[in-house]
């Protein structure tokens, strides 16, 4: 997935499975970022559950959904609230992500990032909304950070 035409694409996708979409369709965001220049092996689900620490290192297990792909991917999945909050119990504060960012070796990266954090955070809100619904949580916590995250980067915008 890259760029974000492809994440608009899965995002309607998904929200041909919901049940009500026009709410979350009116939050689509509207700058247009192309399709990554370069792709490489990207963990594919890179959650805090599937990270472990020994001896001061970071180390990613579980490598059971790797793909060539757009690094920024990983970083927004690791960043997202909803899974933060599924996988650690809350989401990153702004100061632990800006730390992270901060840390990350790859500026580029981290500016590609960055230009597509809104639409990550739409189509991050339009799963959890599939999810609640199937599972009977409409509303549920991950959802409400995940879409307050992208209310938040479309008034920044």
């Amino acid at each position: 997935m890259s760029g974000s035409a492809a994440i608009k694409d899965q995002t309607q996708s998904i929200l041909a499975y919901c049940g009500d979409a026009g709410d979350l369709n009116r939050l689509e965001p509207g700058r247009q970022i192309p399709a990554a220049g370069r792709r490489v092996l990207i963990h594919g689900d890179p959650v805090p559950g599937n990270i472990v620490t020994s001896g001061g290192c970071l180390t990613l297990i579980d490598w059971q959904c790797p793909q060539i792909g757009d690094p920024a991917e990983d970083l927004a999945l690791f960043l997202s609230p909803a899974m933060q909050q599924v996988y650690r119990g809350a989401p990153l504060t702004g100061a632990e992500e800006a730390t992270f960012l901060a840390a990350y070796p790859d500026p580029e990266i981290t500016a590609r990032y960055l230009s597509l954090k809104p639409w990550y955070h739409w189509r991050m809100a339009a799963y959890c909304q599939w999810r609640g619904e199937r599972d009977g949580e409409q509303n549920s916590v991950a959802y409400r950070l995940e879409r307050a995250a992208l209310e938040a980067c479309l008034e920044h915008a």
